[in-house]
């Protein structure tokens, strides 16, 4: 009986992890810095990725939580958020702060076994979603601007990690997936609007689920269709692409696209809805494609 509630009690800690860490977005971003290092490296070092991993899901990790404790109260009176585990009390303050102290600090030392370029701009991307970001989402839609700096940092630095150094490679991979998040979170942003506004979070470009935030939402998507193709046109140094994975890259633009034109003409949760779904899809495929066309393709 007391090996049943110890097992219920790990469970229920585990899951509090997760949640306060948003272990799910935390890997997926890690997985972007991955792809950057494969893209990167002539010979794929197990023990980098090893350390690439873990890093940088304590420091993506970290950011999560301490964005959660500073929005405490904006998450208790969200739908979305009010059952996280600090606004239930299931974790205190105190307890979160500590657990992002000791993240950053083990994310930090893992990553600067790697170099301190990607040590340091990773700490800086948390110093600028904790401390820029987060408080200007209760004072201007200009923060999802902001925040997409340190939600592209990470495809960025995958590549970093690598070669220790910037260039137009990481440059490109910084701009596709800086880009590609104005339509991602503007989606999630239209089908969140009403939960945000209790909140008082101005996400929407307009302050309002119209026609000029969808036409923005298809704007980006163009931009971000465009920056997906310069590695085809060989002027991105070491980062290329054949013809066929363009090609494959093109369609899944112009698919997402077309979901970003169709909220524009239906302007609804229903089509903002999709639009993440084929965001997400998209942003995994074309990393995917990218890997393939290196390893298989080129």
């Amino acid at each position: 009986m007391q090996v049943g509630k110890e097992e219920h009690l790990n469970t229920k800690i585990f899951k509090d992890f997760f949640e306060i860490t948003k272990s799910r977005l935390s890997i997926s971003v890690v997985f972007s810095s991955i792809t950057g290092y494969l893209l990167a490296t002539e010979t794929v070092d197990t023990l980098h990725i090893m350390y690439l991993f873990i890093g940088g899901f304590c420091m993506v990790g970290a950011s999560n939580a301490l964005n959660q404790v500073i929005e405490r109260d904006y998450d208790a009176v969200m739908k979305r958020t009010q059952n996280r585990p600090i606004p239930r009390g299931r974790i205190s303050i105190s307890s979160a702060l500590i657990l992002s102290l000791l993240m950053i600090v083990m994310g930090f030392y893992l990553l600067y076994h790697l170099n301190l370029k990607t040590a340091f701009f990773s700490f800086f991307s948390i110093l600028i979603y904790v401390s820029i970001y987060t408080p200007l989402k209760t004072i201007t839609p200009l923060s999802v601007f902001v925040g997409a700096f340190p939600g592209a940092i990470p495809f960025m630095l995958g590549w970093v990690s690598a070669t220790n150094k910037f260039g137009i490679e990481p440059g490109i991979l910084f701009m596709l997936q800086f880009f590609w998040q104005f339509p991602h979170f503007w989606a999630i942003s239209w089908v969140m609007h009403e939960d945000y506004q209790k909140a008082g979070f101005k996400m929407l470009p307009t302050g309002r689920k119209d026609r000029k935030t969808a036409f923005q939402i298809t704007f980006y998507t163009l931009w971000m269709i465009f920056i997906s193709l310069i590695p085809y046109t060989h002027y991105s140094g070491s980062l290329s692409l054949t013809q066929n994975s363009a090609l494959l890259i093109l369609i899944l633009g112009i698919t997402m696209l077309y979901f970003s034109i169709d909220l524009m003409v239906k302007k609804s949760n229903k089509a903002a809805s999709k639009l993440i779904i084929v965001s997400i899809f998209y942003l995994s495929l074309v990393q995917l494609i990218f890997i393939f066309d290196k390893y298989f393709l080129a």
